[in-house]
């Protein structure tokens, strides 16, 4: 899937802060030893395009959207304050009630100019969302940055930018939810906020229990920044059978996302040629509110996941059956319990809060069942509602976003972006077109090619 060619403008108004619509308690709340780690102090985007409805004509979504955000941020209170540093670079929310940055624009574009059916890479990204040039998003500013733009065709945009120590994907969309149904008339989010960070709190004193290779100092740069192509594949299930097939039978029935991500991990090694003797590591993105972790309550939106490493060396990844991709990212996904959340916390805690390994690092998320799309501030469903690009992480090529999505031939199907220096791209589109089509008999697998390792 190319990106659209499309280019346009848009008209900003000057930007405004929003407050809460009532009074709101002045407290300092402090963040989780999840929340806090240096791999999640930047700005995570969001973004949903809403059609036009015959029915809400004469009615200004950014109105709308902006009295409700107010009267949201009564519930969730702590969106409205700063962030502040203590010892041992502890992250509070000094709950001010300044408000969050929002801005109104306008531009002469329809939602059917985009590229259909809509999906990552979008043209023009950086008009959709508010102008953050020279603002580092952490320490003394917003915690949340929102811009409505109108289309041409009565339709509108809304691009959202959360400091993501605030929350993760689960409770962007319950956030982006609790406006939406005050837009739509009810009194109260139907989901309350729940703070209790405290669940992800280190233990005293902490102790690191459980081996974390995700978080390991190694030699080596990422990827360049300069002459990055952006591409999103799709993957239906003609795509994830094809990929099965070559799985031996005791695999066949892993899930969708381990498929995909063994696919994409193996491929996009190939496609980076690597020193073979070099170690590459994937990262998963595990979700404490399900899995083998107590979940935390109903309405808690503060990040709630680990990020497990699978670690093997370049060559011995992408000269081995697709299974042995697999089994890796089945054992990392596994090991993330109670006990591994707690030993992060404590690792946080002890090591100064550091950022994950980056150097020849993937990391993939699957946002597919979020709800991103589903968020209804009174004009329907979103047309599209999820990642607004491949690699959301400010670091170009490091992450992929798997998003739900309906092809142009109305087949279902996850569309994956991704981003690669250039010639990189133009192998990896080869390695995955090589890899989603049905195999010759001669590569099926048929017996135990899991764990067989090339020489």
């Amino acid at each position: 899937m190319a990106a659209s060619s499309l280019v346009f403008t848009v008209r900003r108004r000057q930007p405004e802060l929003v407050r809460p619509a009532a009074p709101t308690p002045r407290e300092l709340k402090q963040l989780s030893d999840i929340d806090d780690q240096e791999g999640l102090r930047f700005l995570l985007p969001g973004i949903q395009f809403y059609r036009h409805v015959p029915s809400m004509a004469g009615i200004d979504p950014a109105a709308v959207i902006r009295d409700a955000l107010s009267r949201a941020l009564v519930h969730y209170y702590p969106f409205a304050g700063r962030l502040r540093e203590g010892p041992n670079r502890k992250l509070s929310v000094d709950c001010t009630g300044e408000g969050v940055l929002f801005v109104e624009a306008d531009t002469d574009v329809s939602v059917d100019d985009f590229t259909a059916p809509l999906h990552p890479p979008f043209p023009c990204l950086e008009e959709l969302f508010v102008d953050v040039e020279g603002y580092n998003g952490i320490l003394g500013c917003p915690l949340l940055l929102l811009q409505v733009t109108r289309l041409r065709c009565g339709g509108f945009i809304v691009g959202t930018l959360f400091n993501h120590t605030m929350v993760d994907g689960d409770g962007m969309v319950q956030f982006l939810n609790a406006v939406a149904e005050l837009a739509r008339g009810r009194p109260a989010p139907l989901v309350a906020p729940v703070w209790q960070r405290e669940l992800f709190r280190a233990r005293n004193p902490p102790k690191v229990s459980r081996i974390h290779r995700e978080y390991e100092e190694v030699d080596g740069t990422i990827e360049p920044f300069s002459d990055m192509a952006h591409r999103s594949f799709f993957f239906g299930s003609r795509e994830v059978e094809a990929l099965r097939a070559r799985l031996p039978p005791q695999l066949r029935r892993r899930s969708r996302f381990e498929i995909v991500t063994a696919c994409l991990w193996r491929c996009r090694t190939a496609a980076l040629r690597l020193d073979p003797e070099e170690e590459v590591r994937f990262i998963g993105i595990v979700n404490a509110r399900a899995g083998n972790c107590t979940r935390p309550p109903l309405g808690y939106y503060g990040n709630a996941f680990a990020m497990p490493a699978a670690v093997t060396k370049a060559g011995k990844l992408t000269r081995n059956p697709l299974g042995y991709a697999l089994d890796q990212v089945r054992r990392s996904k596994a090991d993330v319990d109670d006990e591994y959340m707690k030993s992060v916390a404590d690792l946080m805690v002890l090591r100064g809060r550091p950022h994950f390994t980056v150097a020849r690092t993937y990391v993939v998320s699957d946002v597919s069942r979020l709800g991103f799309g589903d968020v209804d501030f009174g004009w329907g469903k979103a047309a599209y509602g999820g990642a607004a690009e491949g690699g959301v992480f400010p670091i170009p090529g490091l992450a992929s976003y798997y998003i739900p999505l309906r092809n142009s031939e109305g087949k279902d199907g996850i569309v994956v972006p991704v981003c690669l220096p250039a010639e990189a791209m133009e192998r990896f589109v080869v390695e995955i077109e090589g890899m989603v089509k049905e195999p010759p008999a001669s590569e099926k697998e048929v017996g135990n090619g899991s764990s067989r390792s090339a020489m």
